[in-house]
């Protein structure tokens, strides 16, 4: 691994905090095509993404998710498609499909930091209220936003108190001792 993509692993964070100017089509395009290429379960590629930069969608969206602290010039949409689920006879259950969501978020947030850009994933909404907002055709279940912008200089501190952790902190070899 590049010493490039583990530095943009270490230094991505989520921004809460972002201005108000817009980020070019290119680099949108850009994160899109970068999602494009996560991983998904199967390689059944069930996510679909909604672009949304309209300033009053993204106001009424706003009003209906009150996790989303970010008022983003972007909002990415990670749906999953059920007919791709109907196709393959897959449960909208199955665990595999988070994995996919995850997988697709995390990209999406990592090309992002990588264009100089700034994201935030929003999970508190009201699904149903996204659907009608966005007219989402009825095999789209909405599961998470990414908010993409330009950070904001600000001085507020974080949701929680930083402390430094390594993965030795994170991480237990084989299997737990008895007791």
């Amino acid at each position: 691994m590049s010493e490039t993509v583990l530095e943009n692993i270490r230094t991505r964070r989520v921004v809460r905090e972002m201005t108000d100017q817009p980020v070019a089509q290119e680099q949108i395009e850009k994160i899109l095509e970068a999602a494009r290429w996560a991983p998904s379960g199967g390689n059944l590629r069930p996510n679909r993404y909604i672009v949304v930069e309209d300033p009053e969608t993204r106001r009424l969206i706003r009003l209906v998710s009150p996790g989303m602290f970010q008022k983003a010039p972007v909002l990415i949409l990670i749906c999953t498609d059920g007919d791709v689920l109907t196709e393959h006879s897959l449960p909208p259950t199955d665990r595999a499909l988070l994995i996919d969501i995850g997988t697709a978020a995390q990209t999406i947030m990592l090309a992002t930091h990588a264009l100089g850009l700034a994201s935030g994933p929003v999970t508190s909404y009201s699904k149903e209220a996204v659907k009608v907002i966005l007219n989402l055709p009825a095999s789209y279940s909405p599961e998470m936003f990414i908010c993409i912008g330009h950070k904001a200089e600000t001085t507020r501190r974080g949701m929680t108190a930083w402390k430094r952790i390594t993965w030795r902190d994170l991480t237990h070899w084989e299997r737990f001792p008895d007791d």
